[in-house]
């Protein structure tokens, strides 16, 4: 029996959100279930949220349309304001200066069009990646202040960048900072610092991205501009703008709740029928695979896809990205600035272009990697808990992803350092590597960082993702010394695969209005995920492989009902589950439309025999070797095979022979038998290879775990079960209950 996917050997933790028996809770739950006429299963969903009342749940379900907030409330931003329009109204030469992200794109883009809507004169800066660096450097202030510059308006960076910003000042030019990155002990000294993160910002809610920092600044702008309140202001420029906040909100992973959810809920409903031609040009390039096809005459262009947050976080998001990673961020900002379909199209064409090589590379650099991990893991006297690996050649932008694909790979944080770029002539040990690190839930990879500060040159970050710089001389003392830190704090529960689940349900509950309900819910991101549901002691019915067996759909029975469930990224032959098994399964609720009939389906995440299950299957592997000891038979038990039973396994494995197979596990084996239409149990099968081996025309051998290795004899002369002690000695076995 097969009890875990093959090729995976680290340990699988299920958990559940919410499990029933809390009086209170399930009162609770009871209640927001009854007040806003919804499922008990959605009710369960919001409680896990923390919408604990039927009061508190309505703005969420309404997309937080009354959560919006006085953007006023930041600290600076009425300086930030009047800094700003005093430099539009005497016409003064603004630089925007952002991030080469997709949050730093947006950032700049949102505000220069709303800039230019009111006749500033403006720029915008955005450094390279590889030239330059992160954040604002003292050559760009010089080329800035030569170029006339008075504002520069910093959007998703500069919250750090006192010296640049106190340079920047010798040379003349104010500096509004808007960013939502933590804050060091001193803020710059400048114009303004809009940033809910500083310490003495009253702002209730700090989780805003970078974009959503400067749509704040754009609304404050007009309602001071206009003469009007906040709210009307944001009513105003919400259709112009918001499209673009919720690209970079949900692409900087920010949770997807209060003014977040508002902004992302409204940003997808404008993108879904978009007039902007960059990601008009986008969304149609995504769909064709790369080429934007307009369509000729009076022909009707394929419809795009339904535009959602995944669909932003796996199509636009990567594509924007990969400007910065592997060319420069500007061109992502030349495609959303786009006027005409003429400008968009070939953008939008180079971003998919561009994320493609992209993929090359990050494909190149991640099979590198694994071929250093196996080497490590397998060569090493003490495997490794941190994956420490460097290379002369890797892009910087790129090491990053690869970062976390090793790590979701191997469940170990993993460092990859690239030296691409610091070597001129041999390689030295003073080559300076720029790296970028994933760590597991557990274990701070900033503290465990700092563990080794002698070592690095500099480092930073989050306790998930940080990245550092380091001497090529420094490496292998440092792998050693972060490992040592790791052998200390590093434990096997962290490196375990997780799953979270909101709640146990039946196949009874799983209907279309749950569905429906749950789409109620969207966006899904962080703080509000799409939610994974637990379904116990699921028959499997059948087992179908999809897309040239890359993935799997199966049926599943339980309470009386069916339903189809597919697995993508599972082939048939990894599945650790066959035919008859009874199964626990983890799994995303899906509406399937094809053809223009909407259907039910799982998605699976994970499966695992049930533990009912289990423990029966235990039970009839011991009640076979209590058999086999001599152990009485009742009557009533019927686990001898008869003549029938003995020729059904027997035929089977003859015709995998003549296939040429030679081996099987036998709960595989018992669910074909079912599906033949026999009746042979777990019992019945053991007793009858038993048999067939002592016979002589089988040679049977159990190396255990479930596997058989067998080789059919074609030329053994035919003979009846009596033939077989066993067969003989378990009739008499028998005794009369």
């Amino acid at each position: 029996m097969k009890d875990h996917i093959q090729g995976l050997s680290r340990e699988r933790i299920w958990s559940l959100l919410y499990t029933p028996g809390d009086g209170d809770r399930d009162r609770q739950i009871s209640e927001l279930s009854a007040s806003l006429q919804i499922s008990p299963v959605t009710a369960r969903l919001l409680y896990n949220r923390g919408y604990l009342t039927p009061a508190a749940a309505r703005p969420f379900l309404a997309g937080g349309a009354d959560i919006w907030r006085d953007p006023f409330l930041m600290k600076d931003m009425s300086a930030a304001v009047s800094r700003v329009l005093h430099a539009v109204e005497t016409g003064q030469k603004i630089a925007i200066y952002g991030d080469y992200d997709v949050d730093g794109v947006t950032s700049v883009t949102s505000l220069q069009l709303y800039l230019e809507s009111l006749g500033a004169n403006v720029i915008s800066y955005i450094p390279s990646r590889f030239k330059e660096g992160y954040g604002m450097s003292l050559p760009v202030m010089d080329k800035l202040a030569e170029e006339g510059v008075e504002l520069i308006i910093t959007v998703d960076t500069g919250i750090t960048a006192n010296r640049e910003i106190l340079y920047a000042s010798e040379l003349g030019m104010d500096t509004v900072v808007t960013d939502h990155h933590e804050c060091h002990a001193e803020i710059p000294a400048c114009a303004a610092v809009v940033n809910p993160h500083r310490p003495d910002c009253p702002y209730p809610f700090k989780e805003l991205a970078g974009v959503g920092v400067v749509f704040k600044l754009i609304c404050a702008c007009e309602a001071m501009r206009c003469g009007v309140s906040s709210r009307e202001a944001f009513e105003a420029v919400s259709p112009l703008y918001i499209d673009l906040v919720a690209i970079g909100t949900v692409a900087d992973v920010m949770p997807l709740c209060d003014e977040n959810r508002l902004i992302v809920s409204r940003g997808l409903a404008i993108l879904e029928h978009t007039e902007r031609p960059g990601l008009a040009a986008l969304l149609d390039a995504i769909s064709g695979n790369g080429t934007v096809r307009p369509a000729a005459g009076n022909a009707v262009a394929k419809p795009r896809r339904k535009v959602n947050a995944g669909l932003v976080g796996y199509g636009i998001a990567p594509r924007i990205n990969a400007a910065g990673r592997i060319s420069h961020a500007m061109k992502a900002v030349e495609l959303l600035l786009s006027e005409t379909e003429q400008e968009a199209i070939p953008l939008a064409e180079e971003l998919c272009s561009i994320n493609t090589r992209r993929q090359t590379e990050e494909n190149r650099i991640a099979e590198q990697a694994y071929r250093m991990i196996e080497e490590q893991l397998s060569s090493a006297e003490k495997p490794p808990r941190i994956l420490v690996l460097e290379d002369d050649d890797w892009l910087q932008g790129i090491v990053g992803i690869v970062a976390s694909r090793v790590t979701e790979r191997y469940g170990l944080p993993s460092i990859l350092i690239s030296f691409d770029g610091s070597v001129t002539g041999d390689p030295s040990d003073d080559d300076v590597g720029k790296g970028s690190g994933r760590s597991v839930k557990g274990l701070n990879l900033v503290e465990a960082l700092a563990d080794s500060r002698e070592l690095l040159l500099r480092f930073g970050g989050h306790e998930l993702a940080a990245g550092l710089t380091v001497r090529r001389g420094n490496i292998q003392a440092f792998r050693e010394k972060i490992n040592e830190y790791a052998d200390r704090y590093l434990t096997d529960e962290m490196t375990a695969v997780r799953y979270e689940a909101e709640c146990e349900v039946t196949m009874a509950e799983m209907t279309m209005t749950l569905a429906q309900e749950l789409e109620t819910l969207e966006p899904f991101g962080v703080s509000n995920p799409l939610p994974i549901f637990m379904l116990k002691d699921a028959v499997v019915q059948k087992i179908i492989p999809m897309g040239g067996g890359k993935h799997t759909k199966l049926v599943l029975y339980a309470d009386g009902y069916m339903m189809q469930a597919v697995w993508f990224g599972m082939s048939v032959s990894r599945l650790p589950i066959a035919v008859g098994d009874s199964a626990d399964v983890l799994f995303q609720l899906n509406i399937n439309e094809y053809q223009g009939v909407r259907s039910l389906q799982m998605i699976l995440q994970d499966v695992r025999m049930s533990e009912s299950y289990v423990k029966a299957c235990r039970s009839e592997e011991e009640r076979f070797e209590d058999v086999l000891a001599g152990a009485p038979i009742s009557t009533e038990e019927n686990i001898i095979p008869d003549r029938d039973d003995i020729a059904c396994v027997y035929t089977l494995l003859r015709g995998d022979a003549r296939l040429g197979y030679r081996t099987f596990m036998d709960r595989d084996l018992l669910a074909r038998i079912k599906a033949g239409g026999g009746t042979v149990d777990y019992i019945k099968l053991r007793l009858s290879l038993r048999i067939l081996d002592q016979l002589g025309v089988c040679h049977i051998q159990e190396p255990g775990n479930g596997m058989f290795i067998f080789d059919v004899d074609f030329s053994a002369p035919k003979t009846s079960v009596e033939a077989s002690p066993l067969y003989r000695r378990l009739r008499g076995q028998v005794a009369e209950s």
